[in-house]
């Protein structure tokens, strides 16, 4: 895909991987809208990036199907989803509340399958497009006290296999990027202490950005199923 003029939507893009995302899109010439459920900090991400912002809870049936053609007539279509709108829950199984493991589902799985399913039948009316989910190492493996989290984001592996098989004849390619720790907000959201510091050994939001538009930017009659980031040597 031809990054010039390409249009593009982007869940979670107000901050990290997905602001990261739409920013370098930005920069490489796409049109670029931006969806989130903080109208404040999307609007102010907006305005920063030259994005198109679009308040929106990926969760929501209604809200999804409104943002989704909303994108497409304010950009004139679309050409790519990038799949970034996540949330995190982590609790050992003792603890875990069914309140945080359903709410985890429906923005990582649901909302995915939601965003996902309203994009494809553009995609495959037009019979070109791509969908980027962003993933996790959490999709491939699981870990203590990531009940909610990594199950979700296996929930997530399967939908991106199950969208390939369907939509490859369609001509609508499907990817998955999964990375490792991404030093950003994510886990201050999910309820874990800010960082007081940046590491430079460890994965910041624009290096997942990089991959996320150079897997867009292969050209169209081909693709890649899926890719892990980790950092090389983090300490």
């Amino acid at each position: 895909m031809d990054t010039q003029g390409a249009r593009v939507l982007v869940t979670g893009g107000a901050t990290g991987i997905g602001r990261a995302t739409a920013a370098l899109l930005g920069e490489r010439g796409a049109r670029v809208a931006i969806c989130g459920r903080t109208e404040t900090r999307l609007r102010e991400t907006a305005a920063a990036i030259g994005a198109l912002p679009l308040c929106c809870d990926v969760s929501q049936e209604d809200e999804v199907e409104r943002t989704v053609a909303a994108a497409a007539a304010a950009l004139g279509g679309l050409d790519a989803l990038v799949n970034n709108a996540g949330c995190g829950s982590f609790a050992p199984l003792v603890e875990a509340s069914a309140a945080d493991f359903r709410r985890t589902f429906e923005t990582n799985a649901l909302g995915a399958f939601l965003v996902g399913r309203a994009c494809a039948r553009l995609f495959t009316r037009e019979r070109r497009g791509t969908i980027v989910n962003v993933g996790s190492t959490a999709a491939r493996r699981g870990f203590a006290g990531g009940s909610a989290y990594c199950a979700s984001k296996f929930a997530l592996s399967a939908l991106t296999e199950c969208w390939r098989a369907e939509l490859r004849g369609s001509n609508v390619r499907v990817m998955q990027v999964d990375p490792s720790e991404v030093q950003n907000d994510f886990g201050t959201h999910a309820g874990r202490a800010p960082r007081t510091a940046v590491n430079p050994r460890k994965l910041v939001s624009e290096d997942i950005a990089r991959v996320i538009v150079a897997l867009l930017e292969l050209d169209d009659r081909a693709f890649s199923p899926g890719l892990e980031v980790w950092a090389t040597n983090p300490g």
